[in-house]
């Protein structure tokens, strides 16, 4: 599942890449999607996806039909309360997020702020990327569901690798090509498994 596709393009690539997988593309903005997901609708033959869907949703109220069906779920240089989400500064964004994944499940992201971003986001995104975990951000997971298992610099093969549209506009992906101050980083949280059912 790809929370905060944009445009849907990553999402498609996904699918592409991978004929086996089931591939969710969710976001509130449905016209973002709009021209990717009717080309995704094709028949194969004419370049279709057959393997893709894309979801109109908020991350922080998510479509019944998908809590819990994630395998992978995947946030790429998400922005506003997707972002505050993230960084643990959105308790109902974090906890969407969680909900969507399966028990055990990678919630993974991929974040950059620049020093001219949101200075209250941008202010928790310098301690997550401080290069410890932060307690605050590992307590809003923790609230929600998940644990905090890997926080560093994201690479730039990690970053092309994601296909993201933004990542190439904001100069990410090419070494020497993004701004001096903007840096991305990767974290990953895991949904916890449910506790086992109590014996008599």
């Amino acid at each position: 599942m790809d929370v905060g596709t944009g445009d849907g393009r990553a999402a498609v690539a996904i699918a592409r890449a991978d004929p086996g997988a089931f591939v969710v593309g969710l976001d509130a903005d449905a016209a973002a999607m709009r021209e990717v997901s009717r080309r995704a609708a094709r028949p194969p033959d004419r370049g279709g996806a057959p393997n893709v869907i894309f979801v109109v949703a908020a991350a922080e109220r998510p479509p019944a039909e998908l809590l819990g069906r994630a395998d992978e779920l995947r946030v790429v240089l998400p922005w506003g309360s997707l972002l505050r989400g993230v960084v643990g500064l959105d308790a109902d964004v974090t906890a969407g997020l969680v909900a969507l994944a399966r028990p055990g499940a990678p919630i993974e992201a991929l974040v950059s702020l620049s020093s001219g971003d949101d200075r209250a986001t941008g202010a928790a995104v310098v301690d997550l990327v401080s290069g410890t975990r932060p307690a605050a951000i590992e307590a809003a997971w923790a609230a929600a569901g998940a644990t905090l298992v890997d926080v560093r610099p994201a690479t730039l093969a990690e970053l092309a690798a994601t296909g993201s549209t933004w990542a190439k506009r904001l100069g990410l992906t090419r070494p020497g090509a993004g701004r001096p101050d903007r840096t991305a980083w990767r974290l990953v949280a895991r949904r916890a498994a449910p506790l086992p059912s109590p014996t008599r």
